[in-house]
Formats: structure tokens, C-alpha cells, sequence
């Protein structure tokens, strides 16, 4: 087989991956324990080897170009791919290390993620974890996730699905405006309340609300004067602040409804749920930080909340 790279080319594009992941060539060369210099005139050879600018850079930053980004995510997979294969190759064990990136939706973000990240980070400091809290889909390839999680089975089969939970869905509204607006007792009285509603960024579809309603699960189109896009913890502000009737995530609510802040509405009617579940690449040798990273929901997060 014809060698394509010297021990200086292989030195340099993990020195290109560095600067990429700190974002900045001086941190990069007191991570690998060379000189700023070294770091530059590494991504100078590889700009000139391949015919195409990997960094614009000004005098206080520095930031991937569209072909530097492309080049970054098939060069870091490389590189796990070669050091996992050094792992299995040597029986060795060692610790996870290296940028991990997930996207998560808003309300399991801050009610479920991030909240456990510290415990994960306490067990691998040297992963570093970088969060993209948004209710967009986003594309792995392109942007360079690793994980990711989402409201729904995935069309892509190129994607591990594995579910986290079933995410119980609750009626709520503050009692202020069941003092001003009276309380519904059956789903028709709904129509004639304030339903605070929430957009989906990925359709600009507002979100029809799901009941149970004989062991049936029934999905209800509901109006209001309020709707939010983007975060979906809007609707909840919006409720707590009497604004109308809300259904959202019990553990958004949990604790409004445990002081008495939030009142449950029809429950005879609620057990509906909706699934989070966590996406990755299928990929037959996964680098040790996201496999670890997947246990480690599954352990926390896929087994407690079933």
C-alpha cells in the first residue's frame, strides 16, 4: 500500500484538530507542550498540501473555514478511529478524553441533561462536553454532533435510536386564572379557554395536545391568545404568570404543582406521554467518550425514567 503520510503530515493534522477544538492556536500548543509557532506552521503545511485556507484568522481569534470545518469532522473521526483501534488492539482501558458534542431539546436540556453533566464530568474531566440546548433537527454530518436528542424515531437509518423515556404530559394553569377564567372539566370546555400554545421550529406547526380518553389516546386542537417558538419553557412562564391553560412536561412542573403555584386540570384524562430518545451514528468502532457518554444516559437517565 502506497504511504500517503509521514509522521510530520499525521503530527500536523492533530495539531489542526487541536487548534479546531480549542479554538485557538496558542491553547492548543500548551495542550500538545509545543510553541504557538509549531501550531501554525503545522496548519500551514496542511493549507499548502491541500490548496485551501482552514483558518480565517485575525488578530484575537481564529475560525474554521466551510472547507476547514469539513476537513476538522473527517480528521477527528480518524483520529478516534485510530486511537480506538490502538485500544482494542492493546486491551487498554484508559479514561475517555476529547470534545463530545450533543443537542438537546429545551425542556429535557435543562430538566434532565444538564443537571447530571457535573456527575459525568466529576467521573471523565478530560471529556469536554459541548451542549447545543435548541429545538431544531440538526444535521450530524455537517455540523459535527456526536449525540443527539429528540422528540421522535429518527427517518434516517443511518442512526442509533435508543429511547430514554416516555415523557408524561400534564394539564396545568395557575390558579389566578382559574379564579378569573373558571375551571375546565371536560375537554370540550377547553375551546372556550386561553390555551397557551407552542410552535415547532422544525414545521411552524403548533403542537396538537394529546389525551387519554378511555384507554385511547386522543389528540386535541386547542386556540389561544399566546403561542411561543424557540423555547419551549416559555409556556410554562406564561402559565405560572396566569396567562391560560397549559400542557407541557410533568417535570417542568412538578415543582409549581408540589407549592400549590400550578393547579393539574383534567387529570381523569392525562397518562399521555411523549418519547425522548438519544441518536448517534451507526459506526462500527464509536470513540470511547461517546460510548461512555451513552452509558452513562442509559444508565442515569434511560432506566430511572422508565
Amino acid at each position: 500500500m502506497r504511504r500517503d503520510f509521514d509522521d510530520i503530515q499525521l503530527g500536523s493534522i492533530e495539531l489542526f484538530c487541536l487548534a479546531a477544538e480549542l479554538g485557538s492556536f496558542t491553547a492548543a500548543a500548551a495542550s500538545a507542550a509545543v510553541t504557538p509557532a509549531a501550531v501554525s506552521r503545522s496548519v500551514s503545511r496542511l493549507e499548502q498540501r491541500l490548496g485551501a485556507r482552514l483558518f480565517v484568522r485575525t488578530t484575537r481569534q481564529i475560525r474554521l473555514t466551510d472547507s476547514g470545518q469539513a476537513y476538522f469532522e473527517q480528521c477527528r473521526q480518524a483520529l478516534d478511529q485510530l486511537r480506538e483501534a490502538e485500544r482494542v488492539v492493546t486491551g487498554s482501558h484508559g479514561a475517555p478524553a476529547g470534545p463530545l458534542r450533543i443537542s438537546v431539546p429545551t425542556p429535557y436540556g435543562h430538566y434532565r441533561l444538564l443537571p447530571l453533566l457535573p456527575r459525568f464530568r466529576a467521573l471523565y474531566p478530560d471529556v469536554r462536553v459541548e451542549v447545543h440546548i435548541s429545538n431544531r433537527n440538526i444535521d450530524f454530518a455537517e455540523e459535527g454532533f456526536d449525540l443527539a436528542v429528540r422528540g421522535r424515531d429518527p427517518a434516517d437509518s443511518t442512526l442509533v435510536a435508543r429511547k430514554l423515556e416516555d415523557a408524561e404530559l400534564v394539564l396545568v394553569a395557575a390558579p389566578s386564572y382559574l379564579k378569573r377564567a373558571g375551571t375546565p372539566h371536560t375537554l370540550d370546555e377547553l375551546r372556550g379557554h386561553d390555551c397557551i400554545q407552542f410552535e415547532l421550529p422544525s414545521t411552524g406547526r403548533r403542537i396538537p395536545w394529546p389525551f387519554m380518553v378511555d384507554g385511547e389516546r386522543v389528540e386535541v386542537a386547542t386556540e389561544g391568545g399566546y403561542c411561543c417558538a424557540e423555547d419551549y419553557l416559555g409556556i410554562a412562564t406564561l402559565a405560572r404568570h396566569g396567562a391560560g391553560v397549559v400542557q407541557t412536561y410533568r417535570y417542568v412542573v412538578d415543582e409549581d404543582l408540589g407549592r400549590g403555584e400550578l393547579v393539574e386540570l383534567l387529570p381523569a384524562h392525562g397518562g399521555a406521554s411523549r418519547p425522548f430518545i438519544l441518536l448517534y451514528p451507526h459506526a462500527r468502532h464509536l470513540s470511547l467518550r461517546v460510548r461512555t457518554f451513552v452509558d452513562f444516559l442509559m444508565e442515569n437517565l434511560g432506566r430511572k425514567h422508565r
